[in-house]
């Protein structure tokens, strides 16, 4: 991994912990809302591969009426392109949940990542300040941790995905 200073600036600005800590913060409570459970330890590694890339997020269903195994189907790139995407951002998201866990934005406990709800206030002041892309990145994040919740156990949703922890 690249030393923070010698980073690009699209680096910094795409890749940054602060803001895929955020992401991963909004995936955890999406996934918590939808199935009362909190998201695993390894689907968390699959946020950032469907958000931060634009086609995939931009592709992404409008509601959970759609399965994830049935968007697959629809686009069978996408699998590959994530899971590709998911082995080349293992540093980044584990650098995001290092910085979320630091500053407690989020937790881990038994497997399992916890979003710290005291943080609401916070999140939702930034995201209000911030541009329409982020506002619609965050918003897709929650979706995600609702759709792997839907999707069923993080097994399930890696199997689908083609990805192994």
């Amino acid at each position: 991994m690249t030393v923070w200073a010698n980073r690009s600036h699209e680096e910094r600005a795409l890749l940054n912990p602060s803001f895929c800590a955020t992401l991963l913060w909004h995936a955890a409570r999406g996934h918590v809302a939808e199935g009362n459970v909190a998201l695993s330890f390894e689907e968390s590694f699959l946020v950032l591969p469907f958000i931060l890339h634009r086609g995939t997020r931009e592709t992404l269903p409008r509601s959970g009426r759609t399965s994830l195994a049935a968007w697959l189907e629809e686009y069978p790139l996408a699998r590959v392109r994530v899971a590709s995407r998911a082995r080349f951002l293992v540093p980044f998201t584990k650098e995001a949940l290092t910085f979320g866990g630091a500053h407690g934005l989020i937790r881990l406990d038994s497997g399992r990542l916890h979003a710290d709800p005291d943080w609401q206030r916070v999140v939702n002041r930034v995201i209000k300040m911030s541009s329409d892309e982020v506002k619609n990145s965050v918003s897709r994040a929650a979706f995600i941790g609702q759709w792997f919740a839907r999707a069923g156990n993080a097994a399930t949703v890696l199997a689908l995905i083609g990805v192994r922890p």
